[in-house]
């Protein structure tokens, strides 16, 4: 069965970088990979705040430029070498990036969103930067794969799953997390950040069913004491060298604190390894 994997993209060579990481990345798979550009087309002046529509020329300026930069970017894929087990295709929407990719996902049936975490300029404040930010957050139905700036592909030496052991977890949320770690054969290091002394019954039983998800892969428990989640995982990867970061954005506990900015925003922006956002689905 081909996976379906959405690339958003600004054409900038921090957002190639991301797409040439999933191509690797999935090297030996059958994938879809759909290209996803959102081009704007608000240009205001003092006699008119509404936004240009089809036809008119700065929205089909916008267009065609958005347009150009997928012709680009998919001869750009043909130049490199084309994988007979991948299929690329494009699209070019008039839409925010974060809604854009919203829509594609529930149109397309996307399984996976893998997106540069950095823009055109390495800032965060461009679009395509702060909404990989977003789309770790706010999209909510599908995991969102955030692929540091330059980042060159390598099989991730070990993938580093936080957790406080309070969710309820689910082995569809674990898809993702299961088939990387499968075809990569990256062992999972699940990260306990202890705040008390010792688990409680809940904690103990929700870490037994976290062993039934993960029943068939190499993963192991770890935990540290005195510091806080955020401290604690970044001298945790720093420490092993960990190259990839994986964990369920539960909202309202444990990492409700981290998806929030300016938090978020250290855990995406400033990230030195890639960082695999799952999500709970009952949120």
């Amino acid at each position: 069965m081909k996976k379906k994997i959405l690339l958003p993209t600004d054409f900038s060579e921090n957002s190639w970088a991301a797409i040439a990481y999933a191509s690797e990345l999935y090297e030996n798979e059958i994938v879809d990979f759909h290209l996803l550009n959102a081009f704007d087309a608000n240009i205001y002046t003092i006699t008119s705040l509404v936004s240009p529509k089809p036809g008119e020329p700065p929205y089909e300026k916008s267009k065609e430029k958005s347009q150009s930069g997928l012709d680009e970017f998919i001869a750009r894929i043909k130049e490199h070498g084309e994988n007979k087990k991948h299929t690329y295709y494009a699209k070019s929407v008039y839409n925010s990036p974060l809604e854009a990719v919203k829509d594609e996902i529930e149109a397309r049936d996307i399984e996976l969103v893998i997106v540069s975490n950095k823009g055109e300029t390495n800032d965060l404040d461009t679009v395509l930067g702060s909404n990989a930010i977003d789309m770790m957050e706010k999209v909510r139905n599908c995991p969102v794969l955030m692929i540091p700036s330059d980042e060159t592909f390598k099989k991730p030496n070990e993938i580093v799953f936080p957790t406080s052991f309070k969710t309820h977890y689910k082995r569809r949320e674990f898809a993702s997390l299961i088939e990387i770690a499968a075809i990569t054969s990256a062992p999972i290091r699940v990260l306990h950040i202890e705040k008390e002394e010792h688990l409680s019954k809940e904690q103990i039983e929700k870490k037994a069913l976290l062993e039934e998800c993960l029943d068939g892969l190499d993963y192991s428990f770890h935990y540290l004491e005195n510091t806080n989640v955020n401290d604690g995982l970044s001298l945790f990867v720093q420490s092993r060298g960990s190259e990839m970061i994986a964990f369920i954005n539960k909202k309202h506990a444990f990492f409700g604190s981290i998806l929030t900015n300016p938090m978020v925003k250290d855990l995406g922006y400033n990230a030195t390894v890639p960082v695999l956002a799952l999500h709970d689905l009952r949120n």
